[in-house]
């Protein structure tokens, strides 16, 4: 069932200590889906709520819910644990960790949630979930055949009925039903607008499979595959500016998403936009500094303790927090603060980096660390790595084609029947494979 979210008011469901439940994670979603001027009411709010003196178990399973939301998952799993250990804590702890694709973690949260109290019916929608995603599509749908009664009319049931049916190969017509459903239920379900969304696009119906792509972006979590394709059909459209958006959308989510970063280059460069690459370089790098856990420095008990207290677990977290911030947190002291300015100036940071209006300034400019490469196996090598055209990429990406041995089993016509595939792509595959001395199946 949907839930309305007229007059939902976003930053008093976040910052009071009012009942928090599920239907207050989906009117949360719901609203943001309705209003995409939400989205900086929730983040603001739940800025407000990490710098909090006090937080509680209760407070913990609210924050880390909302920062699900946002889709900083490594935050919200963190924020999780440390709640109150109940049905909502478990099931949203589980919702994280598949975004993350830590199937197994999934799976033992769900459990978790459902020994809570927490809708059994509805954890078992998700176990299904995952055991699709872990690639048993049969068991996935053993789950579902065992549901019975309101669940089955559910968009999510219909959703991963449909997917589940997609996975087996099964009947695409059955696919396309059940997506249809799931939007007639819930007219923002972002899996079923995605599901719907590819099949109008294999099927060549560009302008509903980009309406149907744009629908599914407006709900929160961001939805990855579709914010990627929206991403490339927008570059089709010569629209460069939306395209960088979605590839920024998705990367504020997963800054390591080496596909998404490299459209982001492209679509860049194609919109005429000027690009640095020194301080491109630079962004990589400071993005993963930030990123780094402060549970990786030696601190002492009372910095570690009142750090944990105040919800900061990277040294972006820290770069967020002025000096003032930290010191008003009980037991933070001077010799605690300058520990923790020691800890930043090791990496090239400060307390109040990231503060919004100091976001102008440049960022301290870091070393470049040389890449070190493996040795995994020819076959394992992802396609990015063939430094094939931009057009060529992104065909590979639309036929769901990863790795060099996924693309060898796949023939010169396979290539072709792709849309603006051409013969030039297809002698550029050639080109690449046979300098590792590879051919495409049947040459």
């Amino acid at each position: 069932m949907m839930v309305e979210s007229t007059a939902f008011d976003v930053r008093q469901t976040v910052l009071s200590n009012a009942f928090f439940g599920p239907a207050e994670v989906q009117g949360l979603a719901a609203a943001m889906a309705e209003d995409p001027s939400q989205f900086r009411q929730l983040r603001d709010a739940v800025g407000e709520l990490e710098l909090r003196d006090e937080q509680t178990p209760a407070s913990n399973v609210r924050l880390g819910c909302c920062l699900y939301l946002l889709g900083r998952y490594p935050q919200a799993i963190a924020a999780l644990k440390r709640g109150d250990g109940g049905a909502l804590a478990h099931f949203y702890l589980g919702k994280c960790y598949v975004a993350v694709e830590q199937y197994d973690s999934a799976l033992e949260s769900f459990a978790a949630a459902k020994k809570a109290g927490y809708h059994a019916d509805e954890c078992a929608v998700a176990e299904a979930e995952v055991l699709r995603l872990k690639g048993d599509p049969a068991g996935a749908l053993a789950v579902l055949d065992k549901l019975s009664g309101a669940i089955e009319q559910t968009a999510e049931y219909l959703y991963q009925r449909g997917a589940i049916v997609a996975a087996l190969k099964a009947n695409p017509d059955e696919v396309i039903a059940l997506y249809e459903r799931a939007v007639q239920v819930d007219p923002h379900h972002p899996g079923a607008l995605f599901g719907l969304a590819v099949e109008s696009d294999r099927r060549g119906n560009d302008d509903e499979a980009l309406q149907l792509y744009e629908r599914c972006v407006s709900r929160f979590p961001p939805h990855l595959g579709a914010l990627l394709n929206l991403g490339v059909m927008y570059e089709d459209r010569e629209d460069y500016e939306k395209a960088v958006k979605c590839y920024q959308r998705i990367l504020e989510s997963y800054p390591d998403h080496r596909r998404a970063r490299l459209y982001l280059k492209d679509a860049q460069a194609a919109g005429n936009m000027v690009v640095d690459e020194d301080s491109a370089r630079r962004h990589d790098r400071l993005a993963q500094i930030l990123s780094t856990p402060v549970s990786n420095f030696e601190l002492s008990v009372r910095s570690r303790n009142c750090l944990q207290k105040m919800g900061i677990h990277t040294l972006g977290d820290l770069c967020r927090c002025s000096e003032q911030e930290l010191l008003a947190s009980k037991n933070f002291g001077e010799t605690s603060l300058s520990e923790i300015k020691d800890m930043l100036a090791s990496k090239g940071l400060r307390l109040g980096q990231l503060l919004p209006e100091r976001r102008g300034e440049p960022v301290p400019e870091e070393e470049e660390e040389p890449v070190e490469v493996g040795d995994e196996p020819i076959l394992s090598k992802s396609v990015m790595e063939l430094n094939l055209s931009v057009r060529a990429r992104k065909c590979l990406a639309r036929l769901g084609i990863n790795t060099v041995g996924e693309l060898i089993r796949k023939t010169g016509d396979d290539l072709l029947e792709c849309k603006n595939f051409g013969v030039t792509s297809l002698n550029e595959v050639r080109e690449r494979l046979r300098d590792l001395g590879l051919k495409l199946r049947g040459e």
